[in-house]
């Protein structure tokens, strides 16, 4: 229990730091970056000197400094404040303004998010199962007969996945199990079925490390001494397979698991979303990013970064549960 406590509060805190440095380098690109929200607010006939009033009444013409100051208070009450574009319908309203937008009428923040991050979650969580479906069996086989061509098959199957953009991805599918076919619907979300062949896209982008992590971990594992010496004492191939292999290349896997969740929260489940006008987190953050709507981007990057954290905790603790001789 002591070890627990003090591996939460450290990694915690440092989780903390990261947060908060994630938060202001977003923070500060944003307000660097060619562009001005006002301009998209007001609408192109807006005068410069009602998007200079708009400006300073928003906030945005203070010290960087002084705005992110003031934004982690905000977030530290809970409230990650309203878009500037999106009003609480969840329609765009911008460029029909006449001087700085009415915060009452506009979407909270957070309700944006709620609403679309369980289309995020279905989707992530159909990816996840159909690229350990691919990656476990083909991993298995690949580690288990090394130098066979089990291993060569695995190989080539990851290279291949690896080498394949998901943008042409999903526009072939849709073109062959949607537009020719008619076997599923591909565009928007009307039902679980409209998650399939996005998550078969998060999936392909997935298995190919999940594969080769799989492969790499059990043959090593097979090949260690302890393997051979319960095949000696009598312990059936299968029983050592299951019951001491599998846990003892558990480790590493969790890892790449850690790293797959990061790479696929942070770009590939977004594009996916973009590609398929599925309405979750990505597409709402990519809209944002057009639409140069500040509070939506900033929730986003504090969420996602908070979230990565926290899985990564999960995950070392994890594997210090496993095998107590790791230190993180």
């Amino acid at each position: 229990m002591a070890f627990a406590i003090e591996f939460f509060v450290r990694r915690l805190s440092q989780g903390l730091l990261i947060v908060l440095l994630v938060a202001f380098v977003i923070f500060t690109l944003l307000r660097i970056a060619p562009g001005d929200p006002i301009r998209i607010i007001l609408g192109p006939m807006a005068t410069a000197t009602a998007m200079e009033e708009t400006a300073r009444e928003l906030g945005l013409r203070d010290p960087i400094p002084v705005q992110f100051g003031r934004f982690i208070v905000q977030v530290a009450s809970g409230d990650f404040g309203h878009s500037f574009i999106r009003g609480k319908q969840g329609g765009a309203s911008g460029g029909s303004q006449d001087g700085a937008p009415d915060l009452s009428q506009r979407a909270p923040v957070m309700d944006l998010i709620l609403t679309a991050l369980p289309y995020t979650l279905i989707l992530a969580s159909l990816g996840l199962v159909f690229a350990f479906l691919i990656a476990i069996p083909i991993g298995l086989a690949a580690g288990l007969n090394a130098g066979r061509w089990q291993q060569k098959l695995g190989l080539y199957i990851s290279s291949f996945f690896v080498s394949l953009p998901n943008i042409w991805v999903g526009v072939v599918l849709i073109y062959l199990l949607s537009a020719k076919s008619g076997l599923l619907p591909a565009i928007g979300y009307r039902g679980i079925a409209y998650a399939i062949i996005p998550a078969i896209v998060v999936a392909i982008e997935m298995s190919p490390v999940l594969i080769r992590a799989i492969a790499v971990s059990i043959a090593a594992n097979v090949q260690e001494g302890y393997f051979n010496v319960g095949q000696v004492r009598g312990i059936p191939r299968s029983k050592m397979i299951y019951r001491h292999v599998v846990r003892n290349a558990a480790v590493p896997l969790l890892n790449v698991f850690s790293a797959q969740m990061i790479g696929m929260l942070l770009g590939g489940l977004f594009v996916v979303e973009y590609i398929f006008s599925f309405p979750g987190i990505g597409l709402l953050t990519i809209n944002a990013v057009f639409q140069r709507d500040f509070p939506i981007i900033q929730a986003v990057a504090i969420l996602a970064s908070a979230v990565l954290v926290l899985i990564n905790i999960l995950v070392d603790f994890a594997s210090t549960t496993i095998d107590r001789r790791l230190k993180f």
